[in-house]
């Protein structure tokens, strides 16, 4: 063989072999991230699960974001469609993760449209509240924020702190809040709270966007590419929407929503994103039924109701992947 054929050679096998090495190096997340999918993906096999879920007083629960109760029990918040059309936040309590006595509405007869809420207990025990606020009329829609002092106050429906953030990277529409923290230096009028959001991009498309809220008087936001980067590569051509965070085995995972075709409610997936990496997973989610779209994911670590360590998960399955029974607002967990 001719030298330069042979070093020619050598530097290619070099070349692939390190790419394939490259390929194939794992992250220290990347076990705690497939045991976390493993988990969302099983609702068939979850500890338990209700579809269709809805309170005592018979509203939907749709878009639930559920918490624990530090004084035993849980906490939600979801939102209805009232038969004005409009949308309310609502209250409900919880002994069992599964079934939900109504509390009051929090948002949405006093506020215009209300949708999308979540909901953090802060270290002094207060209760923030984010939600995404039309007006009266629909339209400009903006992220809402409102502060409860204690529990009572919440159940009361009692608001101690309001903003409502100008929209800063869009003309049309911002909303489906998380959490991601809430700090006290000490109070709440000295605090910040890290807070995730979509931005519609264009006014065609929803993107990601994070920010803070300081003090409960001022908010700064940011685009968020890296994080739509992740849906994008696998070939999320619609929305990139709602999202929510937890800690698993030491490290930082989210569960974010991305529609496959923009306008196809029937595309809507759901992923596993990895804040160590910057990668995100797919997930194939199993119902007993076989349902296949997935949307609005929640998840929080909690004590079941048994008093064991669990994962609370909910999503909503829109009726264009829905089996027979299915659509509706989903809530399983999970033991580990």
């Amino acid at each position: 063989m001719p030298r330069a054929l042979a070093v020619l050679l050598v530097t290619t096998l070099a070349a692939l072999s390190a790419g394939t090495a490259s390929a194939t190096t794992t992250a220290a997340s990347d076990p705690a991230r497939a045991e976390l999918r493993a988990i969302v993906e099983n609702v068939s096999g979850a500890t338990g699960k209700r579809y269709n879920t809805k309170d005592d007083a018979g509203h939907v629960m749709d878009t639930v974001k559920i918490i624990q109760d530090s004084t035993g029990g849980y906490l939600a918040v979801s939102h209805h469609l009232g038969s004005d059309g409009h949308f309310r936040v609502n209250l409900a309590t919880s002994t069992d993760l599964l079934n939900w006595h109504w509390v009051r509405e929090l948002a949405g007869s006093n506020t215009g449209p209300a949708s999308q809420p979540t909901i953090a207990q802060a270290s002094n025990g207060g209760f923030v509240l984010a939600w995404e606020q039309e007006q009266a009329g629909g339209g400009n829609n903006h992220l809402a924020f409102r502060y409860f002092a204690n529990r009572a106050d919440l159940l009361a429906g009692k608001v101690n702190r309001s903003f409502d953030a100008p929209r800063r990277l869009s003309t049309c529409a911002e909303g489906t809040p998380n959490i991601y923290s809430v700090t006290l230096s000490p109070d709440i009028d000295h605090s910040t709270i890290d807070l995730g959001g979509h931005y519609w991009w264009n006014c065609d498309r929803d993107r990601q966007q994070r920010g803070t809220l300081k003090n409960f008087n001022s908010w700064s936001t940011a685009a968020q590419p890296n994080f739509d980067n992740a849906l994008l590569h696998w070939g999320v051509g619609g929305n990139i929407g709602d999202r929510d965070q937890t800690t698993f085995r030491g490290y930082t995972f989210g569960l974010i929503e991305g529609q496959y075709t923009k306008g196809d409610f029937g595309s809507w997936r759901t992923f596993v994103y990895d804040y160590q990496t910057g990668n995100a997973d797919r997930t194939t989610i199993r119902t007993n039924g076989g349902s296949t779209a997935f949307a609005n994911p929640t998840i929080t670590a909690l004590k079941a109701p048994n008093g064991q360590n669990a994962f609370v998960i909910t999503l909503f399955i829109p009726s264009e992947g829905a089996a027979a029974g299915e659509s509706g607002q989903l809530i399983y967990y999970q033991t580990y």
